[in-house]
């Protein structure tokens, strides 16, 4: 049994790398992107203040639903990770 709760453990270690590694790329990818989208609508005279806060407000919730998805997933990490450290001691 242990040896299943290891190999188990290993799985999730190995999933929980993954993710963060392509999490971590799919941020930098977005953050580039508002960097990029920021200039254009700088530059972009005939936008209203209007849209452009439309697009602020816009980019801001993105930021926080991403915050908030990783913020579960994290929880859920920690959740499985003591599930499978538990008798280990």
């Amino acid at each position: 049994m242990m040896d299943q709760k290891k190999l188990f453990k290993q799985m999730l270690d190995f999933n929980k790398s993954a993710f963060e590694n392509s999490f971590n790329a799919m941020v930098m990818l977005q953050e580039q992107a508002e960097r990029v989208g920021s200039t254009i609508l700088d530059q972009a005279s005939w936008l209203p203040e209007d849209g452009r806060k439309a697009v602020k407000d816009w980019v801001d919730a993105f930021k926080k639903g991403r915050q908030e998805f990783k913020g579960m997933i994290d929880e859920n990490y920690k959740r499985v990770e003591t599930y499978f450290s538990e008798g280990e001691e």
